[in-house]
Order: C-alpha cells, then structure tokens, then sequence
C-alpha cells in the first residue's frame, strides 16, 4: 500500500486492506480448503497468498471462479478445478480440525486449551472478530465528555468503555490519528485492556516511576497522566527510535515530568532500590492481540515462546533491583499464554522471595474504580468475556 497508494482511492484501499486482514485472519480455514485431497488434484495445493485470497473470495463472499481466474497464469488446470470446486462452500465445513476452525498454528493448540479450559472455543471464536478502536482519553487536557464531543465534532462516534473511565470506543472502521483531537493530544489510541493494566501500576501521587519497557510510551502516557506531571517518571527501553516516538507522544499530551533513556547498566545501579514502582510491560508472543494483528499468529514458532520466556525472566531480575522497599514491580504482558503469565511470576517469585503478589481486586477500586472485572490474584482479560485484547498484569510488591 506504502508503494502504491496512490493507484487507488480511498474506498479501494479500505476494501483491500479489508481483504488482507481477513484473508490472515481466516488463514488457517482457507489453507485447510486449498489443501483438501480432491480440491485440486489429488493431494490438493500448497497455499500461497494468490490462491488464499482467491478461495477468501469464493468462500466468503460467493465470487465465482471465473472471474479470479485472471489472477493465474492461463492454462493452469489444477488451479481452475480448485476454484471451482470451491463454488457453493463457505468458510466454515464440519470436518474442519480444531486448528484450522479456530485459524491458529497447530502448535499453539495444547497451551490455547490450557490457559481456556472450557472457554476455548468462545475466546478462540472471539479472537476471529475484528477489534473495535479503543482510545484513551487524555486527563491532563479534557474530560471523557469533551473528548467524545470533539470527535463527534469530527464524525466520529464512540461510547465508553465498560471498566476504563478513561477510555472510548469506536468502530473497528474508525481512524483517529487525522483527526484534531488527536492532534490537539486529547485522544490515544490504546486498547482498553492496556489502560487498565496502566492504571493498575498506582502511579498517582508517587516521587519516582519507571516504565522498564517503554516502547512508544503507550503506556507512559497512563502512568503521567496519574502523576499529574509531579515527580519524576522515566520512561526506558533499549531503543532510541521507539523512544524517540515517545518523547512526541509525551509532548503532545502535555506530559513534563518524563525522562526518556535508553536503558544502560550504570544508571540502573545508581538507581538500585529507588523507584516506588516499577511497570515491566514485556515483549511477548502478542498472542492476545491477534484480533488486531493477525499476521503475528504465523510468525510465532515454538523457538519464539522460549526465548521470549527467558527474556522476560532476564528483563524482571534487572527490573527488580529498581524498585525500593515497600514498593511494586507491575509486571505486564499482552499474552494469553501462561509461560509468559502466571508461569512466569511463579518463577520469579522463587527467585526473588523479598517479593509477594498483591491482589488486583485490591487495589481496583483505588485506581480504577467500579467493579473489579476478574476475581484476582492476577489480571487476566480476554476478548470474549471483557471486550478487550488479552492482557494479563501481576502487582508484585518488595516487603519493607
């Protein structure tokens, strides 16, 4: 699209980039149909992306064969008789295996069953629907009204979210980032799960938070917005290019107490035992966002899950020697797995017996307000039961 964007209008690129969503999304149905014996030949074909298109196509909105042929070289017999073939299916056939019905990697299976349970279906039927648009709305400039105004100002409605008093939702078809409250920082874009896990880490009224894994400063955003620019926040990661996204983001916002740096050993030990909280929000599989990023379940190896875990156990251990006595380590991930959850703080919590947890639903009212939607220890939301992408969140407190 980058490249050529310019060839089509804006209804075109809508339509296909819709097609592209969709065709990742639903992948795992289509190679299932490309590849059934007596589809296409005897052993069916190899998928490739002309073809997964072509049969999304037919598939999902009744195209006929003829008119995707064009898309083949002419004279490809096995091709046409795949396509035809497909006439009269839909997306969906009754013996379907479990990976490809739910469009994930065979692989994931055995680990989705476990962290599910009997919601398996339900949260993996979920995980196909295409996300609504979350946005936060920027304390520091506005209310949740006004901002809902001025982007209905802009045509843009929204409602808010059901746990975050912060956040707004809109359509999975709205775009946000043209518009003049956006630009004015009074919206971000942030899925609601992530708000909460943010809000979670108690940043209000504290003299020194550190966000460990920064990124682009999604999160960052939460945490100024709690410290109402008093006391120190810094903001780190071990690339400058996502933290100099940050420090624009911080800008526009309003945000003036953030100190962005790239992370380096001597200012951590300078720093040993200081921070009253400590926000980890860890690189991950992401596996809790494939609503919004359905390529990201392909890319996944199992190779992936175990070096992700061992970075994640790596960046709390250094994480950990920040946080000062009586303070808290918020450990984060956009994950469903539980290697990367609660597997994860169980090992860590032998490592590091000056730590305990400390129950969300005990501190939900403070920071969030309302009813607490999980039952504790741990933060655990999901697309079918809380509308949001999958997060999980651990308070992890240091003992005085």
């Amino acid at each position: 699209m980058k490249q050529h964007h310019r060839q089509f209008d804006a209804d075109e690129r809508e339509a296909i980039i819709h097609i592209g969503d969709e065709v990742l999304r639903l992948r795992g149905r289509l190679d299932w149909w490309i590849s059934q014996e007596g589809m296409g030949g005897k052993a069916g074909l190899a998928p490739d992306n002309r073809l997964r298109v072509a049969a999304y196509r037919i598939l999902g909105s009744g195209a006929k064969a003829s008119g995707l042929l064009p898309l083949f070289p002419a004279g490809d017999s096995a091709v046409e008789t795949l396509l035809r073939r497909l006439e009269g299916h839909t997306l969906e056939h009754p013996d379907m295996p479990a990976a490809a019905r739910h469009s994930v990697p065979e692989w994931l299976l055995p680990q989705l069953k476990k962290r599910f349970g009997g919601d398996f279906d339900m949260e993996l039927a979920a995980m196909l629907r295409p996300a609504p648009l979350d946005v936060r709305v920027n304390t520091l400039k506005t209310t949740r009204d006004a901002a809902a105004a001025a982007l209905a100002a802009e045509e843009l409605r929204c409602q808010p979210t059901p746990y975050s008093p912060t956040g707004l939702r809109l359509s999975p078809q709205a775009y946000v980032n043209n518009t003049q409250a956006y630009a004015d920082g009074l919206v971000e874009p942030q899925d609601e799960g992530s708000q909460l896990a943010a809000m979670l880490v108690d940043a209000a009224g504290c003299k020194f938070v550190a966000d460990f894994c920064a990124g682009a400063g999604g999160k960052t955003l939460v945490l100024g917005a709690a410290m109402k620019n008093a006391g120190k926040l810094v903001a780190m990661d071990v690339s400058e290019g996502r933290l100099a996204k940050a420090k624009l983001r911080l800008r526009r916002a309003g945000v003036h107490n953030a100190e962005c740096r790239v992370l380096e050993t001597k200012w951590l030990k300078r720093h040993a035992e200081k921070a009253e909280r400590v926000l980890v929000d860890a690189p991950c599989s992401g596996s809790g966002t494939w609503r919004r990023k359905p390529d990201a379940k392909w890319r996944l190896t199992p190779r992936d899950i175990a070096e992700l875990t061992d970075r994640q156990a790596e960046i709390l251990d250094r994480a950990a020697k920040l946080v000062r006595r009586g303070g808290r380590l918020v450990y984060v991930t956009c994950s469903v797995l539980k290697e990367e959850n609660e597997d994860q703080v169980a090992a860590f919590l032998k490592r590091h017996p000056a730590f305990s947890i400390l129950s969300v639903a005990d501190v939900w009212d403070k920071t969030v307000g309302g009813a607490c939607p999980v039952p504790g220890p741990y933060l655990n939301l999901t697309p079918a039961r809380h509308g949001t992408d999958g997060f999980f969140a651990a308070i992890l407190v240091r003992k005085d």
